[in-house]
């Protein structure tokens, strides 16, 4: 398989996140796969809150759209509060995920995209099914069905995984990978529609 772009979006701003943990380990197993992936931390970019108007004149929103937009597929890792993915999250998709009169057009069609979460407890692993449900009807993105989802039970300590939560997070970088890779071909292009 050519190398493809699978770059992993951190969307934690806690200084002491585990999703960004899971963020670098998740980059790290693309590369070693042979693929170009790096992360890009949202709490370093200090995208602006989405407003529908000045966030597009932010440099910060280029890049990411410029990101998103040239990705083969797109990790996102962000914790999980109150039973949903963390704010910056929806913020992220909502501002890269607009079309605008002005000629701009959404980053997100086509993407294959990945969740790896991190949470308090076990229990809300269900907390992606809007956000993946969305991003499926609003930009025909294909969302890999192995969302690697741990909790703090999950961690042996800081920085290092149980052994089968490791494997999972593997296996679902590997199934991003080859999903990417086999849609890369794909004869169409989505745009607006219902």
């Amino acid at each position: 398989m050519a190398a493809l772009n699978l770059p992993v979006i951190s969307c934690s701003l806690d200084p002491a996140s585990r999703s960004r943990t899971l963020a670098s380990m998740s980059s790290g197993l693309l590369r070693e796969q042979g693929h170009e992936s790096s992360v890009i931390d949202l709490a370093e970019l200090e995208l602006p809150a989405f407003d529908n108007d000045r966030v597009f004149d932010s440099p910060v929103f280029r890049r990411l759209h410029d990101v998103i937009s040239a990705a083969d597929g797109v990790v996102l890792a962000f914790p999980i509060y109150n039973w949903a993915p963390a704010a910056t999250v929806k913020s992220l998709i909502e501002a890269t995920g607009a079309t605008g009169e002005d000629g701009r057009v959404a980053a997100w069609f086509d993407k294959v995209v990945t969740f790896v979460c991190a949470a308090g407890l076990p229990h809300s692993f269900m907390a992606t099914g809007t956000l993946g449900q969305s991003l499926m009807l609003d930009f025909k993105c294909v969302i890999n069905p192995y969302t690697a989802y741990l909790s703090e039970r999950d961690w042996e300590r800081p920085e290092v995984l149980r052994v089968d939560r490791a494997e999972r997070l593997a296996k679902t970088m590997t199934v991003h990978a080859e999903l990417s890779g086999l849609l890369a071909a794909r004869t169409y292009r989505s745009v607006w529609e219902v």
